[in-house]
């Protein structure tokens, strides 16, 4: 007997279904498609590839007609008609009818802004019901793309985010059970991005409106957490994530000097100073 083994990720063709602004730097679109059924996740940060159109095309191009050869194929497209590739975190999964929702940072879209406005955030700010995006995303719900696991036994979640990490981080608190301690640190650029996190664990979560002419990844981000008072925990969990060089520093917090440990604290780098997904990319990161 034969047992088929489906894979554990698969593409995604979709089209834009709505869009909503959640705040001066985030924007939520909603996405649906024929094969969306097939689309399965059990993690609150659920890393995503998605595709998008260079300007003028209509929908991103992507050879999936190479098969397991389309990486290879894809790198070789010219830069002018390659599709945009970024990552992404799923912040929420619905069903009857499917639908995933990705909420995109919108770094230097507004008038005057200081850095210059990448392609995603580009073409999330312009996103409009009906665009095409190609989605590589989980078929199987349990799949490596997931970060966040605390053991069964952890008696207090601390989460810690900046903007980039805030979708992620917002479906972690929302997914908490009743009778969870959980400490949270939401890091944005605005106050206008504060939002409201409805969850049933016992969570104090403190959103912290970044110097608007300070740089990303501020130390301020260590100060906050050396001057914070946990909770007492036997079995602590923490989850970190955002631009990597801050993550780094926060994971020797917790590990060097509140000696937390290391296998109990997950930290995601989703992106780097000065660098483009491009760039680390080509750098094997």
């Amino acid at each position: 007997m034969t047992t088929a083994v489906a894979a554990p990720f698969r593409f995604f063709s979709l089209q834009v279904v709505r869009t909503r602004r959640l705040g001066p730097s985030l924007a939520r679109i909603t996405f649906a498609g024929p094969d969306l059924h097939a689309f399965h996740s059990d993690g609150r940060d659920q890393s995503l590839s998605l595709f998008l159109p260079r300007p003028g095309q209509r929908e991103p191009v992507v050879p999936l007609e190479l098969g397991d050869g389309w990486w290879q194929g894809w790198r070789e497209l010219p830069d002018d008609v390659r599709a945009v590739m970024r990552s992404y975190t799923l912040r929420a999964l619905r069903r009857d009818p499917d639908e995933i929702d990705i909420d995109f940072v919108l770094h230097g879209v507004e008038p005057g802004a200081a850095t210059e406005a990448g392609p995603a955030s580009r073409w999330a700010a312009r996103a409009a019901a009906g665009d095409r995006v190609l989605l590589l995303g989980p078929a199987i719900a349990d799949n490596r793309a997931i970060r966040f696991r605390p053991p069964e036994d952890t008696d207090l979640v601390v989460v810690w985010g900046d903007e980039t990490a805030v979708p992620a981080a917002s479906a972690i608190v929302e997914s908490l059970p009743a009778g969870v301690r959980a400490r949270v640190w939401l890091e944005v650029p605005h106050a206008g991005d504060i939002q409201d996190l409805p969850t049933a664990a016992d969570a104090e979560i403190t959103w912290l409106v970044r110097d608007a002419h300070g740089p990303h990844g501020t130390p301020s981000a260590l100060d906050v957490l050396r001057a914070a008072r946990l909770p007492d925990a036997e079995r602590p969990y923490v989850w970190i994530a955002g631009e990597s060089g801050c993550m780094k520093r926060l994971r020797r917090h917790f590990v060097g000097e509140r000696g937390i440990d290391r296998r109990s604290v997950t930290f995601v780098g989703y992106w780097r100073q000065g660098l483009t997904e491009e760039q680390l990319r080509a750098r094997g990161e």
